[in-house]
């Protein structure tokens, strides 16, 4: 059972992209997982299938799923590189992907980038979600965390230095987070440039993560703390996050790689 696959990277948080429109692949949690396997799989931070779309006015329904087997909502880092596969593959340079955190349009910049309209960021206690009723912007976490949803549940500290980045995965595990969430570090250099490390939800640590970007400079630009266009730099690159006025949508422009295509036999993994 030999299976194409891609591996991409967006400023080295790394996919495997799996193209099921042509037949379902029998993607279980635990074959997911297996796959995902640093070691013993392909190895990515995150699993992601292609399928035929179901919304209108959308090129391709894209599923993402956490190296532990879980499904996630969204993944910016990863939007990117499916809209870079699909112009390599059709030549279309503004595929708009269904996901289940609704359709996300993209385009590719004169440079070479690609750009992402993650949306319209979350912030209602309900919608990130939380498991009670409290304010978004001032978590009762120790640290003072805000919380918003860019389609998966991110929590932000702002802080001087990264000695926090530690907690990470209890953080992640805390109580108020019915469903895990995604823990970002963020320290202000200035309005306009932020640095930002995160625990990602299922994955640990990555060197970026895009939605955890879009949600930080949210969370800042909440806090006072930030411009509505603000310069992320993350362990694995530079992301360009703007948060429209007008449109209350959050843009994300950053690089997407081909690191290479292969093969796998799935029949080999666990059903």
């Amino acid at each position: 059972m030999l299976t194409s696959f891609y591996k991409m990277h967006g400023l080295g948080n790394d996919f495997v992209i799996l193209d099921e429109r042509t037949g379902d692949l029998s993607l279980t949690p635990a074959r997911i997982a297996a796959l995902a396997h640093r070691r013993r799989g392909i190895g990515c931070d995150q699993l992601v299938t292609l399928r035929a779309p179901a919304a209108e006015g959308a090129d391709v329904f894209v599923r993402f799923f956490n190296p532990d087997g879980s499904e996630a909502g969204a993944c910016g880092n990863a939007s990117r590189c499916v809209a870079d596969l699909v112009w390599r593959l059709s030549g279309n340079a503004t595929p708009v992907l269904q996901t289940l955190a609704g359709l996300l349009p993209t385009h590719r910049t004169p440079d070479g980038l690609v750009t992402v309209d993650m949306g319209a960021p979350r912030t209602g206690w309900e919608d990130v979600p939380l498991a009670r009723a409290v304010d978004t912007l001032h978590l009762p976490l120790p640290g003072d965390p805000a919380a918003a949803s860019m389609g998966n549940p991110h929590a932000t500290f702002f802080v001087s230095d990264f000695a926090m980045l530690a907690q990470g995965h209890a953080l992640e595990h805390d109580p108020l987070f019915p469903q895990r969430a995604n823990i970002g570090f963020a320290r202000m250099d200035t309005p306009e440039h932020m640095r930002l490390k995160v625990h990602e939800r299922g994955a640990g640590v990555t060197e970026a993560c895009g939605s955890g970007a879009c949600a930080a400079v949210v969370n800042a630009v909440r806090r006072g703390l930030a411009a509505r266009t603000c310069t992320v730099e993350l362990d694995g690159g530079t992301l360009h996050i703007t948060w429209s006025e007008q449109t209350n949508h959050v843009l994300m422009t950053g690089s997407a790689t081909m690191a290479f295509e292969g093969t796998v036999d799935l029949a080999a993994y666990p059903s």
